[in-house]
């Protein structure tokens, strides 16, 4: 082996020799081996060589890699240093599990290594869900609508109601017809003490909306959609406006337009409709409303008859319908009004029913409020209702069997059904007095007319009105329209107003749109043409776009009236948008007066000016014969004018107002007219307060007037 190897050194020859001891000791017994690897191996892996010319390397490998352990045997170890079996290993060798023993005194918690554990994010709608589903499964199998109620109650979420509606129906259509006829009980028996009004409409619009998937597993699904929205309609927790206002956001080819077309053609125009509806389901286990109804009535007549509290309120129970009690409340009310002599016993009777818990507090609120909001019709079979009513009212509450809340909630109530007489009132008026001017093009007397209204108020929506009219109308009309709204803003309408009327009518342009193919084009030219008439100003359009509720198609109305004021001769196009018309008439007018004016000037007739004015047809353009005779005056420095505008206040050709907001439009542009005639504001001064002395200036000018004063006598 020398010889085919070389020359060893001494450290060679030693490492050799205790690698033969090795192979003696592990030969007898391979248990007491040190090392995983046979000593042939340790040897084959370790080959020294020494190169031809007889001298070992001076740094041999395998010297570095091989460790003496503690029982005196060599160890191949890792090259690092960790070291291998028997051996220390690294400084700080961290690769070796560590084992913690729970039992050690110095056992610590926080060494223990973490574990991560997951957990799902609960969605509260999602869990409303599955909770809605168990108590209508609960309520089909035990028909008890008092524990569905309170359950209902019970679970929170009131925001999430819509959904419920929209399950119990769902899972009712896909039921017997007594499961349907209990969802309807239920609904009814649920309204307004549990589920709002808004709350039942929003959950039968989900359902119309759901309606096309809903038709994928129950064919007829909408034939009994439509019977379930019928059938709301006739137990009155659905207004019949319902079925129109959810028909204008639905798809005609949708499965829920094709509901609302069915409900309303084919069962709520049906004669007898609303008792065929109650036994559509075979009535169920239920009785029908109006048998109930009977009942009531029955019982509540005989009690007046007996005077028997206590059997009175045994059959109530008897009845066993406690969310049905308002009705109850409400029958017992009107036999009182009916029958003088019925009364102290309808009100003992009511009275005994609160205290034993019979009669809820709510079912108590709700029929009280139920006959409040029937007291118009009532009137016309007993006169006194409304006073009879308002004389129970207060001994109800101070016996403690109504709830004092409901007087706040009824005054409100019947505020607000006053103003809604008062507007519709007032719809209607307008309305003729719109038609009468279109046909006669009369604007003072409009004007009179608006002003015996006495409802500045509402002047937003007599513009809405007028152009909503004159849009579905001729050129005419909606050049009669403009100029109206020019005279309008001069004499009775503040900018804020007119300015609220374009919100309405732009808040409102979708539904315009379905009568009036054209109606945003249009609209946007009205817009336009009251910015170049100075009704409006461009600064106004942007308070406009800023009142719209957001994605509203009107901001693209008001974009498209800024780029007809902005484009090139504007004011011209506008003024003639409606083909002619009578839009001429103003960039004439001015014309006409100038003329008028300077024929005057130069030694007209007072009588032939006043004429003049006359002959222009347009007493809401008046101020401009104001302003240009001041100006002029100035110009010429003739006082003549002021003669002129005497006489024309005293003949009642020139109105106070008229006067008022021609001497304003003046007193606007004092420092353009100062470059031309360096005294204007001496002379304005002195034009103002001659007109004061005269009357013809409106007593709010004054203060106005004072504010240009100073600026004139530093001037």
């Amino acid at each position: 082996m020398a010889s085919g190897e070389g020359f060893l050194t001494d450290e060679q020859r030693e490492m050799l020799k205790i690698a033969s001891q090795n192979v003696e000791t592990a030969l007898p017994s391979p248990r007491l081996s040190s090392s995983p690897k046979s000593p042939t191996s340790l040897l084959s892996d370790h080959q020294l060589k020494v190169p031809a010319g007889g001298k070992a390397p001076t740094g041999g490998i395998a010297v570095r890699h091989v460790r003496r352990s503690h029982s005196g045997k060599s160890i191949r170890v890792k090259k690092d240093g960790a070291g291998g079996k028997g051996t220390w290993g690294k400084l700080l060798d961290t690769d070796g599990e560590s084992h913690i023993d729970r039992n050690d005194p110095n056992y610590d918690s926080g060494e223990e290594p973490y574990q991560l554990v997951g957990s799902s994010i609960s969605d509260p709608l999602d869990e409303y869900k599955k909770a809605v589903v168990s108590i209508i499964e609960e309520y089909f199998s035990t028909s008890d609508v008092e524990v569905a109620a309170s359950d209902l109650k019970d679970l929170g979420s009131s925001e999430y109601h819509p959904y419920f509606i929209k399950r119990l129906v769902s899972m009712a259509m896909d039921r017997h017809d007594k499961e349907k006829e209990m969802a309807s009980v239920l609904l009814s028996s649920l309204y307004a003490d549990v589920i709002s009004p808004p709350q039942i409409r929003d959950g039968f619009v989900m359902l119309l909306e759901s309606a096309d998937d809903l038709a994928v597993d129950i064919l007829d699904a909408v034939d009994i959609l439509a019977l379930f929205v019928s059938r709301a309609v006739v137990d009155e927790i659905l207004p019949p406006a319902f079925i129109t206002r959810a028909k204008k956001t639905l798809p005609e080819s949708s499965k829920g337009y094709q509901v609302l077309q069915t409900a309303e053609k084919s069962y709520l125009s049906a004669p007898h409709h609303a008792e065929l509806l109650e036994r559509r389901w075979g009535g169920s286990i239920h009785v029908t409303v109006e048998e109930m109804k009977k009942k009531i009535a029955d019982l509540l007549r005989e009690y007046v008859e007996s005077g028997d509290t206590f059997e009175a309120c045994r059959c109530i129970r008897e009845l066993g319908v406690s969310f049905f009690h308002h009705e109850v409340v409400k029958r017992a009310l009107v036999l009182a009004m009916e029958i003088q002599t019925a009364e102290p016993f309808m009100l003992k009777l009511l009275k005994e029913a609160a205290e034993e818990g019979l009669i809820s507090s709510s079912q108590m609120v709700k029929g009280f409020a139920r006959l409040a909001e029937s007291l118009d019709d009532l009137a016309l079979d007993i006169p006194s209702a409304k006073t009879l009513f308002q004389s129970i009212v207060p001994k109800a509450i101070s016996l403690g069997w109504l709830d004092a809340s409901f007087m706040k909630s009824s005054c409100t109530d019947g505020e607000a059904q006053n103003e809604d007489k008062k507007l519709n009132q007032y719809k209607k008026e307008i309305v003729t007095i719109i038609h009468e001017y279109f046909l006669s093009d009369d604007i003072p007397e409009l004007i009179r007319s608006l002003e015996d209204l006495g409802l500045p108020e509402y002047n937003p929506i007599f513009l809405k009105k007028l152009i909503t009219l004159a849009m579905d109308r001729k050129n005419r009309e909606k050049e009669m329209a403009s100029v109206l709204l020019s005279a309008l803003h001069i004499e009775i309408f503040s900018t804020e107003d007119i300015a609220n009327g374009f919100v309405m009518l732009l808040e409102s342009a979708e539904d315009t749109a379905l009568d009036i193919l054209d109606a945003s084009n249009e609209l946007a030219l009205f817009l336009a043409r009251a910015v170049i008439d100075d009704v409006l100003v461009p600064l106004n359009l942007e308070e406009i776009t800023c009142k719209l509720p957001p994605n509203c198609s009107g901001s693209e109305t008001v974009r498209m009236a800024r780029s007809l004021i902005t484009a090139r001769h504007a004011g011209e196009r506008l003024l003639r948008c409606w083909g002619g018309g009578t839009g001429w008439a103003v960039e004439d007018a001015k014309d006409k007066i100038m003329k008028l004016l300077e024929e005057y000037e130069s030694g007209g007739v007072v009588a032939e000016a006043c004429q003049c004015i006359r002959d222009l047809g347009m007493p809401f353009f008046n101020h401009e014969v104001v302003k240009k005779a001041l100006v002029m005056a100035m110009e010429k420095k003739n006082d003549r004018m002021l003669d002129l505008l005497q006489v024309c206040f005293n003949e009642g050709l020139i109105t106070i107002n008229q006067m008022t907001k021609g001497f304003t439009r003046v007193k606007d542009g004092l420092d353009d007219l100062a470059l031309d005639f360096p005294n204007a504001k001496d002379k304005f001064s002195f034009y103002t307060e001659y007109a004061q002395k005269k009357g013809w200036l409106l007593p709010s000018f004054g203060s106005s007037a004072t504010e240009a004063l100073p600026t004139a006598a530093a001037s």
